[in-house]
């Protein structure tokens, strides 16, 4: 993902974070499925973070500029269910376990959160200048860590999906040839190109890549019979096989488990350990837990939140 910094070196960083953003895992749907809207029945979580009190200790570390203006402002991309999406009466809400995590973190420090919709190659580039953190399913990387500091706070894999019962007989062992879904700039559209070119060195077909702006369109195609299959993170996946009433499933095994993180200003290292001590009281004291069960995503649950964790790749 990404950022800047000053004079003659910040344009460089910027399309440095800018290419960065573009392999993040994540950029999707506004529902998940394109059976019910997002925010009906049980898309809607049942956690209320306002419930969460205010740690007077943590709130005196809030940095002064963020303290005077009473809010958090956190840039999201919200079309990427049940993580991120826009749900409610009015569909234009944002909701998910990111956004339940932003208003748990802002209450700890007596802050009102103010989740803003954003592009999601947009977020990191604009950390400290316009948002004070980025919460949108960032996947760690080696790459991006030079570029931002993340706290660690959930884990998720890749995973595929087909239509129910598997009427194409697809294989995650055998994709040339076959017509795959994934979500532009994803990690999971990069993954599918690169098998594409192994199959292509090999002898074989290459694969029939649909890279899509939403993944809602993606789910569609997919339970219409357009696609052979999708690939996407595994919550991604989960939760488009409840709001598609099972018309997908997923097939194979979650692989390639990586921490995601809450992405700060890589010159603010200060608020970094003060989301990171946030996060550890709200694991401490079960809120972390409850957030994640609402959504269904126990799962992705990691048992000690870090600052800029050690990560393979």
């Amino acid at each position: 993902m990404t950022f800047s910094t000053k004079f003659a070196a910040k344009g460089a960083v910027v399309l440095a974070v800018g290419a960065l953003a573009l392999t993040a895992c994540t950029n999707a749907s506004e529902t998940g499925g394109g059976a019910k809207p997002a925010g009906s029945g049980s898309a809607a979580a049942s956690f209320d973070p306002s419930t969460v009190q205010k740690d007077d200790s943590l709130a005196s570390q809030v940095p002064a500029a963020i303290k005077s203006k009473g809010t958090l402002v956190v840039g999201s991309d919200t079309t990427y269910a049940p993580a991120e999406f826009l749900g409610g009466s009015d569909n234009h809400t944002p909701m998910g376990y990111d956004v339940d995590f932003a208003k748990a973190i802002a209450a700890t420090l007596g802050l009102k959160a103010d989740v803003q919709t954003a592009d999601f190659t947009g977020i990191l580039p604009a950390l400290g200048p316009k948002y004070d953190l980025g919460i949108s399913s960032f996947t760690i990387t080696k790459e991006r860590l030079q570029a931002v500091n993340f706290v660690s706070y959930f884990n998720a894999g890749v995973a595929w999906a087909v239509q129910k019962g598997n009427p194409k007989n697809f294989s995650v062992d055998d994709v040339c040839g076959k017509t795959i879904g994934v979500q532009t700039g994803t990690t999971e559209a990069d993954e599918v190109k690169t098998l594409s070119d192994k199959c292509m060195s090999s002898g074989k077909k290459a694969i029939d890549i649909v890279s899509l702006a939403a993944q809602t369109d993606l789910n569609t195609r997919l339970v219409n019979g357009a696609l052979d299959a999708m690939s996407a993170d595994s919550p991604i996946i989960g939760y488009a096989v409840t709001q598609t009433n099972g018309a997908v499933q997923k097939i194979g095994d979650t692989t390639e488990v990586a921490p995601e993180g809450i992405a700060v200003a890589k010159s603010d290292t200060a608020l970094a350990d003060l989301i990171q001590k946030v996060m550890t009281k709200l694991m401490a004291d079960g809120t972390y837990k409850k957030i994640l069960d609402s959504w269904n995503n126990a799962d992705g649950a990691v048992s000690k939140a870090e600052v800029n964790p050690s990560v393979s790749s």
